[in-house]
């Protein structure tokens, strides 16, 4: 098992540096919110565990057993629970109450040793029940993206599974304990890094359902099939999904809406959110310029239609047709 961890271990910290760093580039000329600096404790958090776990296993240092391990695994369901809430609930500010998150840390510094370390896992329970409860919130959205759901599912189960092994940690020496929690963060690191790769855009697609769950209708006074006439005079005509600096801002400047009314009325009359809109528009394009230009590179196509790099083009196309643009060119090569 401890070639096993090592392993986890190793591919933990590449793809924690990897997660912000990339975050930080998508992001460089937004101010984070209070969602996303809790995204970068969570992942510094588990990044830091799992040096705590290597330092350990190779006999370098051993900080397991002082405060600054229980520190940092009182701080993973916190940090989780604000980014998760800003994801799945659509809530940004800060209220009084979220001060209480702070009581859990107290507890650690004052109970001994082996009843801290279960008492971070029943902490921990307790913030899943809350994700199950958000999660099944948006149960009437799930056909809008499934697929995602069942990658948030994945990540449940690896939360799941970490808190057993928080349960039945007395039943365990100590090498199994660390080498079986070592394995799981790295699961769950492999898990979110398959899934950002697979659906790019799943932040901003679960974001805008979230929305319109828990948004107030903003269309109340607009002919929407004016609307929509011109929204399809845009996308058919002017072809704006071409646009690689196309986003929501842009569009309803186009239409005389204001963001909020126009993410209600794609999410309303499409069932998914503007990304996803317009990712579809450029597959859809994509796929004719594929037939049409046999001797044009994949990659021209993808950005010609308005993908920024060839890995989005990509993802975005295995996502809304389930294979490769350069297999389904050759299937539908006539």
């Amino acid at each position: 098992m401890q070639i096993a961890s090592l392993i986890f271990i190793g591919f933990s910290l590449g793809a924690a540096m990897l997660l912000i760093v990339g975050n930080l580039l998508q992001r460089q000329e937004l101010q984070p919110s209070s969602g996303q600096w809790a995204g970068f404790l969570l992942i510094a958090g588990l990044a830091s565990i799992q040096m705590l776990h290597l330092g350990w296993s190779l006999n370098r240092f051993d900080y397991l057993h002082a405060p600054l391990y229980l520190l940092l695994l009182y701080s993973i369901a916190p940090s989780f629970y604000f980014y998760a809430r800003q994801l799945l609930r659509a809530e940004t500010g800060c209220r009084w109450c979220d001060t209480l998150h702070i009581l859990p840390f107290a507890l650690c510094l004052i109970l001994p040793y082996q009843m801290a370390l279960p008492g971070a896992f029943l902490v921990g329970s307790g913030y899943l029940l809350w994700l199950a409860k958000a999660v099944y919130g948006l149960r009437e959205q799930r056909r809008r993206f499934h697929l995602e759901l069942l990658a948030l599912g994945t990540l449940f189960a690896i939360a799941l599974a970490v808190l057993v092994l928080g349960f039945i940690w007395p039943l365990l020496n100590e090498a199994d304990f660390i080498g079986a929690y070592s394995i799981l963060i790295g699961l769950a690191f492999f898990a979110v890094t398959l899934t950002l790769l697979r659906f790019p855009g799943i932040a901003a697609d679960v974001s805008e359902a979230v929305q319109a769950v828990y948004a107030e209708s903003t269309l109340k006074n607009i002919d929407k099939p004016a609307v929509l006439a011109k929204l399809d005079e845009l996308m058919k005509q002017d072809k704006l999904y071409t646009l690689e600096t196309l986003n929501l801002a842009l569009l309803a400047e186009q239409l005389a809406l204001s963001q909020h009314q126009l993410s209600e009325l794609i999410n309303t009359e499409f069932q998914q959110g503007f990304s996803r809109y317009i990712r579809e528009q450029r597959i859809a394009a994509a796929k004719k310029l594929l037939l049409v230009e046999p001797n044009t590179s994949v990659l021209s196509i993808g950005l010609t239609v308005g993908f920024s790099t060839q890995s989005n083009f990509y993802a975005a196309f295995r996502d809304i047709v389930g294979v490769a643009p350069g297999q389904y060119r050759k299937t539908h090569d006539s």
